[in-house]
């Protein structure tokens, strides 16, 4: 089943050439193209299916800096200044609202875990508050139950994946740039060694600059140039629940479940971590990258069946640019959300909020989250192919970053001054070590 997606009507006429193209549709690819044609660029974007159909609206709607990767938290602090900047100059409503968020634990180990990054946080300009027992608990007052702990991030907050994405590509076009649904990129051409041309299925757009934002395909289109970018992508299900019930809070995670208000009223649910493994011949040849966080989440992670030899984002196949790709012959990824898990899932946030008894399931899903082998993205111009920068491997953490992540990659095209230090993003550390650094948040 789908997720929920506000579509909307893109431009009906591919450009001949473009300052810069940016491939990929999701949160991250509209972003970079909004802040290209902010900084007067010709922006192009294609998209193989619809805007902000995969990952960007399968998320819970995060936008937190909270238990971020230390590489990766000045990309969220900047993100959550830009969402809002975002609304206030383009007029366009993403649904993102400060609201904070919300942990609580009966568990000591992990609420000595939240202890270390709040002083870690603290350093750094981040606002976080530890909750003792009776804030916890009076905070927590819709469980009903008395807690050991918990944190309050009063800066961070909750956009909507439903309609993030599709605001984004709207203010795109309304600043000149072009962008094309159901078109899919099928490679790249080159000239003297650098980037020449995006051949799509409707033609080629004649450019120097190429951005890949392919989210969990990144890995097969770079195949198809040489490039080795090590992903692997796991199958996570959620589901949404119609509005009611007194007393909800916007945003709660716990060990056991993690509920979300939607944009619409209702409630996303979900189960942190929790996902299924469908291997692929890709998955295993970059297995070797990817066994310390699998082992690190081998607890909540579980083994899939053939749905990610179905889908054919993770093909080791090399195809032809004048014939038909993968991508579109699957033109979403909506793979089947795993039965148990939303069972499981539903009657764990029951029991934790009695008041969602009054509410009714309205959807399930599934979205295969891109994965790198430290969780941390490859955001960087690739040395051996000038002019192919690449901004994929959010590891779910995409949505929330996205406007960051699509000002560094703008910054880097245009050669400005980047908006954070972009050295821990670059795809090239991937070459330094098998075994990668895992993230300790």
């Amino acid at each position: 089943m789908p997720a929920p997606l506000h579509t909307i009507r893109t431009s009906p006429v591919l450009p001949e050439s473009a300052d810069a193209v940016v491939i990929g549709g999701g949160i991250v690819g509209v972003f970079t193209a909004y802040y290209l044609a902010k900084a007067g660029l010709r922006v192009a974007l294609v998209e193989k299916g619809l805007i902000g159909a995969e990952q960007s609206s399968r998320n819970w709607g995060w936008c937190r800096q909270q238990n971020r990767d230390a590489r990766e938290l000045p990309l969220a602090t900047k993100s959550l200044d830009l969402w809002e900047e975002f609304a206030s100059e383009s007029g366009e409503d993403t649904g993102f609202r400060r609201c904070g968020l919300f942990y609580l634990s009966n568990n000591e180990q992990e609420i000595a875990g939240w202890a270390r990054w709040h002083d870690f946080a603290k350093g750094v300009g981040v606002e976080t508050q530890m909750l003792d027992s009776a804030e916890a608990t009076r905070r927590g007052r819709a469980t009903g139950r008395v807690w050991k702990g918990g944190v309050f991030s009063p800066t961070d907050g909750i956009a909507d994946p439903a309609g993030a994405a599709p605001a984004v590509a709207r203010a795109v076009m309304a600043l000149g740039g072009t962008v094309t649904q159901n078109c899919a990129a099928r490679g790249l051409e080159t000239e003297g060694g650098r980037v020449s041309g995006v051949v799509t299925e409707l033609g080629t757009i004649r450019t120097r600059t190429a951005i890949l934002s392919g989210g969990a395909w990144a890995s097969s289109f770079c195949r198809q140039l040489g490039i080795r970018f090590p992903q692997a992508a796991v199958r996570s299900s959620i589901l949404s629940v119609s509005a009611g019930g007194d007393g909800l809070p916007d945003t709660l995670h716990t060990a056991g479940v993690s509920v979300t208000r939607r944009g619409d009223g209702g409630h996303t649910l979900a189960i942190s971590g929790r996902g299924r493994i469908d291997v692929t011949m890709q998955q295993l040849r970059f297995s070797s990258q990817f066994i310390p966080m699998f082992l690190k989440r081998r607890k909540s992670l579980s083994m899939g069946g053939l749905e990610g030899f179905r889908s054919g984002h993770e093909s080791l196949r090399r195809w032809r640019l004048d014939r038909p790709t993968p991508m579109e012959r699957m033109r979403i990824l909506d793979p089947r959300p795993d039965r148990a898990t939303i069972e499981l899932t539903h009657a764990r946030a029951l029991e934790l909020l009695p008041e969602l008894r009054k509410t009714q399931i309205t959807a399930a899903w599934a979205g295969y989250i891109d994965s790198t082998p430290d969780g941390v993205p490859g955001i960087g111009e690739i040395g051996t192919l000038p002019g192919f920068i690449l901004a994929a491997g959010f590891s779910g953490h995409g949505f929330g970053i996205g406007p960051g992540a699509g000002r560094l990659v703008a910054d880097i095209v245009t050669g400005g001054v980047p908006l954070v230090d972009p050295k821990p993003y670059h795809p090239d550390r991937f070459k330094a070590s098998v075994w990668g650094k895992v993230a300790d948040f």
